[in-house]
């Protein structure tokens, strides 16, 4: 795996200008980015502002020298590659710096080829080790989508299809229908593979804290900010930001995440320095936008901008064949990471599944199996496991609808509903109401009181 050089921030820490200017000419010419110090102090202060992806470091210089930075560099950001740079090189300073956690040790007069070698290889390595950091914590996520439904058919062939593309996506379903494996999957089909995937869920995180969880803030932006971090933006720069439950994130916020998507770039919280950066987006929810919108809860313009390619991943009521599956699926995953026994299902217990509407979806099947292979109490799980609070029984057969005796109660009902759903539509506003349906004012009053509507607020 490459490191991309327009990717990465160099921290050239030397007192001579000349190799200063020397390494930031060289550099620049390969596509990095990079900032200047000439002594310990200044190096440290531009760590806290700067945020630099490598530190060149070189070891003797007047005030701190370069094994002091390097103990306060490994205290303050223990992970950062250093490469130390010295004219009086010795193999004791080289085993010194290296226990010291030093990436490696370069010789004046330097070799620039040596030296952007040593770069490249240093930042390959830091990218490993974070995206090492970063597939641990995620513990194996699925990103198959599980299933041979129509529906889910239907889903998949929609997923390979624009998954190589970089279009932005906006993910429709019910709490629990599998949207983030949605994500996941178009993600690891796309040719941002080999990038981050980086997920935000926007209902989760504090209203005040959001912007520095996108953005990232700089020391001092705002209390307990003591240093700088980076924002979700940012970790996922040349891969994919996936934002969970967008319907969820205040006006204010959308404003910022709109000009994000349309100029690439962004200032962190408490900066005033434009970070440039590269970010497939894809959001989910699962509120109604449109109608988010009309209350003043949703910026049309941020839904158009995301809305360029909808998916809607299908309730777990409109694809009970694919349960078997899933919970095949699921017993393997709870044997393999949580040691649980690898039980059966009888069939009765799958036709009892089978017959359940699943308000929480696939989340909710998820949760039975675990429960069941914890409580059932033979190698196969039988009906008589799914006695409550493991299971909460059967679907409830839809009840026919009941219609009015005469025409006039039809027509009372039908108006009835029209003029409360248009009513919901404009605010309960009634000139607004009465103007686009077509009545005067007066006359909508006479007959919101024949039918029994009530005005509210």
């Amino acid at each position: 795996m490459v490191v991309r050089n327009d990717s990465a921030t160099i921290l050239v820490v030397d007192d001579e200008e000349g190799i200063r200017r020397s390494l930031k000419g060289v550099l620049e010419d390969e596509g990095y980015r990079v900032i200047l110090a000439e002594d310990g102090d200044k190096a440290l202060s531009l760590m806290e502002e700067e945020s630099p992806d490598l530190v060149l470091l070189d070891i003797w210089m007047p005030g701190k020298d370069g094994m002091v930075v390097l103990e306060e560099i490994r205290r303050g950001w223990p992970m950062l590659p250093v490469v130390m740079i010295s004219g009086h090189g010795s193999i004791d300073l080289a085993v010194r710096a290296t226990k010291l956690g030093a990436y490696d040790f370069v010789e004046k007069p330097l070799s620039l080829d040596k030296v952007l070698l040593t770069l490249r290889n240093a930042l390959n390595y830091s990218f490993l080790e974070e995206e090492n950091r970063r597939l641990r914590q995620q513990v194996r996520p699925r990103d198959e989508i599980t299933g041979t439904s129509p529906a889910i058919q239907r889903l998949k062939e929609q997923v390979r299809i624009i998954a190589p593309t970089s279009s932005f996506v906006l993910i429709h379903g019910e709490n629990g229908t599998g949207k983030e494996v949605v994500a996941r999957a178009i993600y690891k089909q796309s040719k941002r593979s080999q990038g981050p995937f980086v997920e935000v869920n926007c209902a989760a995180i504090p209203e005040e804290l959001i912007e520095s969880e996108l953005f990232g803030h700089e020391k001092g932006a705002f209390t307990g900010a003591t240093q700088m971090r980076r924002g979700k933006f940012d970790l996922a720069h040349q891969g994919t930001l996936f934002l969970d439950e967008i319907g969820d994130m205040s006006l204010s916020t959308q404003a910022k995440i709109l000009r994000v998507l349309q100029e690439q770039r962004f200032q962190r919280v408490g900066g005033n320095r434009y970070i440039q950066v590269d970010v497939r987006v894809i959001a989910a929810t699962n509120k109604n936008l449109e109608e988010e919108i009309r209350a003043g809860r949703f910026r049309e313009d941020l839904y158009h901008r995301l809305n360029v390619i909808p998916i809607d991943v299908p309730p777990l009521r409109e694809r009970l064949e694919d349960i078997p599956l899933l919970v095949e699926e699921f017993v393997e995953e709870f044997a393999k990471l949580r040691g649980y026994p690898r039980r059966k299902f009888s069939p009765e217990v799958m036709k009892a599944f089978e017959e359940y509407s699943w308000p929480g979806n696939v989340r909710e099947l998820k949760n039975v199996v675990e429960r069941l292979l914890i409580l059932a109490r033979s190698h196969v799980v039988e009906l008589e496991d799914l006695r409550p609070p493991v299971w909460f029984g059967p679907r409830e057969k839809p009840k026919t609808p009941s219609f009015p005796q005469t025409l006039k109660e039809a027509r009372e009902a039908f108006e009835k509903a029209f003029i409360e759903e248009k009513l919901e539509e404009f605010g309960w506003n009634i000139s607004r109401t009465a103007e686009a349906i077509g009545l005067d004012r007066s006359h909508l009053h006479k007959k919101m009181r024949e039918l029994g509507i009530r005005p509210r607020g």
